[in-house]
């Protein structure tokens, strides 16, 4: 799907040169983020997303009891496809070592490994 300038400025009802000066900004408005999230049909929120899975530190929480809810507990799965593919990709083409990648990115080693058995991953180095 290709999106000309011009068609921006009409959905946005704003001038061409607005638009333009749009691509030069640093930061942008979430809710103009939104916008065009659903015009271009991309969810560029993933992106802050995955900044923040990676990159915040994690806390223990100091409200949880250190015994064990006798209700379900489900495990939400964090890692994107994306974010995978990523870090596979890293690893295929050597660009950083596993123990790198465990050290950056904090991923857990057997998450790490798991990933590469499942994908049959091998270095091309």
């Amino acid at each position: 799907m290709e999106v000309t300038i011009r068609h921006i400025a009409e959905v946005f009802r704003i001038p061409e040169h607005t638009v333009l000066e749009t691509f030069g900004k640093k930061e942008l408005p979430t809710g103009e983020l939104l916008k065009w999230s659903k015009l271009l049909r991309y969810d560029f929120f993933r992106i802050y997303s995955q900044h923040l899975i990676l990159y915040t530190p994690q806390y223990a929480n100091p409200v949880r009891k250190k015994e064990k809810s006798q209700l379900m507990q489900f495990r939400k799965n964090i890692y994107s496809d994306e974010l995978i593919e990523f870090v596979l990709e890293l690893v295929r083409t050597g660009k950083k070592t596993k123990q790198e990648i465990i050290d950056d990115y904090r991923i857990p080693r057997t998450t790490l490994y798991k990933w590469i058995a499942k994908h049959q991953v091998t270095s091309d180095l």
